[in-house]
């Protein structure tokens, strides 16, 4: 399920152009220091949707490494019903320059009877993207692994912060950006798909025009749908709701709180 809410991250991503070569900055026009987002996450448990949990996602700014940025935080947990059939104990952490370079990345994700650690360290000399990849297996050991890219290279939660501020103005249905994702152990192909718009019920009881997108991953040579999520057509481009198509499973996200927002929500219907 956090997988999928790289959707969150990548998915709403770089519809606002290709990203290509290490030129990262990039203008924030969609959140200020101090937003929250709330999220009731939904399973589909023998044909039937329980509820499973929840997720929130908090953004202040900081310091990483003596320079100002933001810092973002995400953390998902299901609930005492559904640890029974899968546990799931997951905690993000982004740091993002103010122009909306990625710094760094952490996942610790407790899934099932696993746990493991993703990191992510970027630096850019030389005009391009350098990472250093981490993972913490479950079984204790580490592996590392070093990459350079002529291209801006993202994390589920840095292409969240900056993909806020796409401009959707112009977008046909059928659009398609493809892009690189890095976790701690590779940088992988990645596209999304612009399907047009939609009206979306939240969880607070509230109708929102949105915009519907699909995040899908290169598996076996295809491209493959991770999730379908739905994003406010304002300009704080909040995730409103998410489909996650999970390998053990479905499950879905529903909005249900946001507070210190950066913009008027203009894509509320009345």
């Amino acid at each position: 399920m956090i997988k999928n809410l790289r959707i969150i991250a990548a998915t709403i991503a770089l519809l606002f152009a290709s990203v290509a070569g290490a030129q990262c900055e990039f203008r924030n026009t969609a959140f200020k220091s101090g937003e929250y987002l709330s999220y009731n996450l939904y399973y589909n448990w023998k044909f039937v949707w329980v509820k499973a949990g929840t997720a929130s996602m908090s953004t202040v700014q900081s310091q990483y490494r003596g320079r100002q940025a933001y810092r973002a935080s995400l953390i998902t947990r299901t609930n005492s019903s559904l640890d029974k059939v899968f546990m799931m104990r997951d905690t993000l952490l982004c740091y993002s320059s103010l122009q909306m370079e990625p710094l760094y990345f952490r996942k610790g994700a407790r899934e099932g009877g696993r746990y493991t650690v993703d990191e992510v360290f970027y630096s850019y000399p030389d005009g391009r993207c350098h990472l250093r990849l981490h993972r913490k297996k479950n079984d204790g050991s580490h592996t590392w692994k070093n990459i350079v890219s002529h291209q801006c290279t993202f994390d589920m939660l840095n292409i969240f912060l900056r993909a806020r501020s796409f401009n959707p103005t112009g977008w046909n249905k059928g659009k398609e950006v493809h892009f690189p994702m890095a976790d701690g152990k590779n940088t992988n192909p990645a596209m999304i798909k612009y399907r047009g718009k939609a009206t979306i019920k939240a969880d607070n009881g509230i109708k929102y025009r949105c915009l519907q997108l699909s995040y899908m991953e290169k598996e076996n040579g295809k491209y493959k749908e991770i999730v379908r999520f739905y994003v406010s057509d304002d300009s704080n481009h909040i995730p409103v709701r998410l489909d996650m198509f999970l390998k053990f499973g479905s499950a879905k996200a529903f909005l249900i709180g946001m507070k210190g927002l950066c913009n008027p929500v203009s894509s509320r219907v009345k």
